[in-house]
């Protein structure tokens, strides 16, 4: 039986009352296919993820997704799910389209966890994630660039232990070996946009148009030292009082995170 075959489905609100939601109208098989396979490309294109970014966030082939948006192949459940997911949106919109019953749908079901306990969202503060590297240079932060995803920090956890506005948080990626040892090639780390004075710590620099993820420690003369963990790496200065047109300081690392 073909995944979206169904014109209704029914889900049970808090209340255990169920209610029918419309899904979609009676069309051919191969027409729903196709527009499913439409709306994840241009979901796709609007955040500016590349086919084959999203191919491999999914973990199918790009010539599965390929087919997908085609409309010559149609996802299995698992994949619509992380789809989905990856892509910022809900199954619901990607199977019929419809965003305003998405929105009855998530007012009416409780927010879960995995193991069935209810979330509240308001906990939560959803930082956007850049698909941009820092440390041996890949590109710069600017206002052309589309956020990949959100991640989810705990509202406390920021007000309390970082003192930060999470409206100026960002997520980014550690490119190289630069930092090895404190932070690795594929970490993700947390930066603080609104730290442009540093002192001392580990910042996010933009240097000839690169960007570097560095030690720096203010010295006397208004030195910046700016130094990397990894020996093979020379340190150099920068003269805060009189600043190369290609330098900015981008932000303050404020947390990573790590697949081991």
């Amino acid at each position: 039986m073909a995944l979206f075959s169904s014109t209704y489905i029914k889900v049970k609100n808090k209340k255990n009352s169920t209610r029918d939601f419309h899904v979609m109208a009676n069309k051919p098989e191969n027409e729903l296919v196709m527009e499913i396979g439409t709306r994840i490309r241009d979901r796709r294109n609007e955040l500016k993820i590349s086919r084959a970014s999203l191919a491999e966030e999914v973990g199918v082939a790009l010539s599965t997704m390929q087919a997908w948006e085609n409309g010559e192949r149609e996802p299995s459940a698992s994949n619509v799910m992380r789809l989905a997911e990856a892509l910022s949106t809900s199954v619901h919109c990607l199977i019929t389209g419809n965003k305003i019953e998405q929105a009855t749908l998530s007012a009416t079901l409780p927010i879960q966890d995995v193991l069935g306990n209810t979330v509240d969202l308001e906990e939560f503060v959803f930082i956007p994630r850049y698909d941009v590297r820092a440390a041996a240079g890949y590109g710069a932060i600017n206002e052309s660039e589309a956020p990949r995803f959100p991640m989810a920090f705990r509202r406390y956890w920021i007000k309390n232990h970082l003192n930060a506005d999470p409206h100026h948080l960002f997520v980014i990626t550690v490119d190289g070996s630069s930092m090895e040892g404190t932070l690795n090639d594929g970490d993700s780390i947390l930066v603080n946009g609104a730290d442009t004075d540093p002192k001392e710590g580990i910042y996010v620099l933009r240097v000839d148009g690169h960007l570097l993820v560095k030690l720096v420690q203010r010295i006397p003369g208004g030195l910046l030292k700016v130094s990397s963990t990894n020996s093979a790496y020379e340190p150099f200065t920068v003269d805060m009082n009189n600043q190369p047109a290609d330098f900015a300081t981008i932000g303050r690392v404020v947390w990573f995170g790590r697949t081991i």
